[in-house]
């Protein structure tokens, strides 16, 4: 693993780093956040999982996160949003191939040789990290925005006391009855729409839900609602019976002003559910 950068931050490190992964067949860079504590003891670790175009630097220098973390002596781990370099497949979309990794293993061609970023996420970034810094394994929480929300509360459901809590801002709620879903999961996982339902949160919340509390946050003003479709979750929240909150937040739109305005109550939020 090549250490690419470390910069002092809020007490603690940001750092960036590069590792060959076996899972996606190329090299992947993620963002780790230390807080002062891990020159100590292992601490326990929030994952935050970006959105569609985004690289693993967008949230860790926008998110305004490490000052919240360290004052909970948090990691904050930011990795990339799909496999990248020249030799894996890629689409002139904005939203397909690199950059739109969706968070699933795909089964088809072109991009089932790399895109696995189920895999890459839930398996082998975590041994990765404990393997190589002061974390604790079995204290975990996460959270993600847009197709990054998308993938957190998915992973969050599938893999029951992996994560202490889960949250979301302005998650992509409801992919197989979106634009921002259906094309992606009919190119990653082929047009057997049974196969999408393990990766759509408003289903899943339906079917199985989660065990701890949820936290939701969606900008009002969101220039993407009709495709990122909260309602949907938020009624199988209400029909599951799920504990949490839903927010919906007036004036607010899809950017990282609205990610950054919240980020400290969701760390807060996190940071409680790993405590106990």
């Amino acid at each position: 693993m090549e250490t690419v950068s470390e910069n002092a931050c809020f007490g603690g490190v940001q750092g960036v780093f590069r590792h060959a992964s076996t899972a996606l067949g190329c090299d992947m860079t993620f963002g780790l956040f230390l807080p002062a504590e891990a020159r100590l003891h292992p601490v326990p670790v929030l994952w935050y999982l970006s959105g569609l175009t985004c690289t693993h630097e967008n949230a860790m220098v926008k998110a305004g996160a490490q000052a919240h973390a360290a004052a909970h002596g948090l990691a904050l781990v930011f990795p990339d949003t799909s496999p990248r370099g020249d030799g894996v497949a890629d689409d002139d979309a904005y939203d397909l191939g690199q950059g739109a990794g969706f968070y699933v293993n795909a089964t088809q061609d072109p991009w089932a040789s790399h895109y696995r970023m189920w895999d890459y996420i839930t398996d082998e970034l975590p041994r990765v990290l404990t393997g190589n810094f002061a974390l604790e394994e079995d204290r975990q929480a996460i959270t993600g925005h847009s197709m990054g929300g998308h993938g957190a509360l998915s992973m969050a459901m599938h893999l029951p006391g992996r994560f202490a809590s889960v949250s979301a801002f302005a998650p992509i709620a409801n992919p197989t009855a979106s634009d921002w879903g259906r094309k992606q999961f009919a190119a990653y996982l082929g047009t057997d729409e049974h196969a999408w339902a393990a990766h759509d949160s408003s289903l899943l919340m339906r079917d199985c839900g989660f065990q701890g509390d949820v936290l939701i946050d969606q900008g009002a003003s969101d220039q993407f609602l009709d495709l990122l479709r909260p309602e949907a979750l938020a009624h199988a929240m209400a029909a599951r019976r799920q504990s949490g909150t839903f927010r919906m937040q007036a004036g607010y739109d899809h950017s990282y002003f609205f990610v950054s305005s919240f980020m400290g109550e969701h760390i807060a939020f996190h940071a409680k559910a790993l405590a106990q």
